[in-house]
């Protein structure tokens, strides 16, 4: 076994480990109003999200590009790949702590800060980071998509509430009941188009940095089955922590309330995918879009210290996942040298 596969093969392991949780760290964004709204049984809103998953998986391939050749620009070479070694696994790291305290934060972010805290401590010598890329499609969208999600959320759901304003309330909420039976499906395809691209942008930079394909922009097919399995997979198991604070903590929802911010969040993410290429987190936009749902009730419908935490993590992701994907850096260096 030359070093280059067995370098190339720890960073896809540890890539598929990422994908992982990923799939059930952010497996609220897609299907957490539905079953707080009692729309879709868990099991029946997961299995739907596992399989919206899969698809948008083979979606994203605009995404995957930006995230495997834009971000950071390394040499060819085995040290390289332990940078991405480490920034993954910084990423994952913080996607665990994040779940045990019921977070929704940003996995993308993660990712992201774990490969430009490793790349920057690894030296100008191995790589750099491109600041302009990340300027444009990651720190710019980070502050956009919630305001933006906030906003959207509150105009649609006032728009809602204005055509509906003489319907019957208990028809009107099974009617809305089966709508977000399709708006949980977009969200379910925007996410896998948005986060599994994301992983199939890692795996396309290890396989050209460890020098076992020329291209680095092009995603093998099996890159797609693996990335869009692993999510699927993680999706379908679930993260009933975030769940519940996405459900039900931030704020209580109804039927009409679910289908909103669905809406709103699955077209941010179809919008960022296609027409700006940029990656970003489907948890900010789906967590936005609910506040701004939320917020049509009256202001103090919306518990705003829950939603505050979540905002703190939103801050701190980046910098934390790059801060620990430094230790790991000089952790496993020699095992990549």
């Amino acid at each position: 076994m030359s070093p280059e596969f067995f370098a190339v093969t720890a960073v896809i392991i540890a890539a598929m480990a990422f994908d992982y949780t990923n799939g059930f760290h952010d497996a609220a964004n897609a299907i957490a109003t539905s079953i707080s709204t009692r729309a879709l049984t868990p099991r029946v809103a997961l299995a739907m999200a596992a399989v919206g998953n899969f698809i948008g998986a083979h979606l994203g391939a605009d995404v995957a590009k930006t995230v495997g050749d834009g971000l950071v620009k390394l040499e060819l070479g085995v040290p390289s790949l332990g940078i991405v070694f480490a920034g993954v696994l910084g990423a994952v790291t913080w996607n665990l702590i994040t779940w045990w305290f019921g977070l929704p934060s940003s996995s993308s972010h993660a990712l992201f800060g774990g490969l430009v805290g490793a790349t920057m401590v690894a030296g100008s010598s191995l790589g750099s980071v491109q600041w302009h890329t990340i300027i444009e499609k990651v720190l710019i969208p980070m502050v956009a998509s919630p305001i933006v999600g906030l906003m959207l959320g509150f105009l649609v759901m006032v728009a809602i509430m204005w055509i509906f304003r003489r319907g019957n309330p208990g028809r009107l909420n099974r009617g809305f009941r089966v709508a977000q039976t399709i708006s949980a499906a977009a969200m379910s395809v925007g996410h896998g188009i948005q986060d599994a691209a994301k992983t199939m942008g890692i795996v396309v930079l290890a396989l050209y940095t460890g020098g076992f394909q020329d291209s680095s922009t092009h995603i093998p097919w099996w890159v797609y089955i693996t990335t869009a399995t692993m999510l699927a997979a993680g999706t379908y198991s679930g993260g009933w922590r975030i769940i519940r604070t996405l459900g039900r903590k931030i704020i209580d929802l109804g039927p009409a309330e679910g289908f909103a911010a669905e809406t709103v969040a699955s077209s941010v993410l179809f919008f960022n995918a296609y027409v700006l290429h940029a990656p970003i987190s489907t948890t900010h936009t789906i967590t936005s879009a609910i506040m701004g749902v939320g917020a049509t009730k009256r202001l103090n419908a919306v518990r705003w210290n829950v939603a505050g935490n979540i905002v703190i993590a939103w801050i701190t992701t980046f910098p934390a996942a790059g801060l620990i994907a430094c230790l790991l850096y000089f952790l496993f260096r020699p095992v990549f040298s």
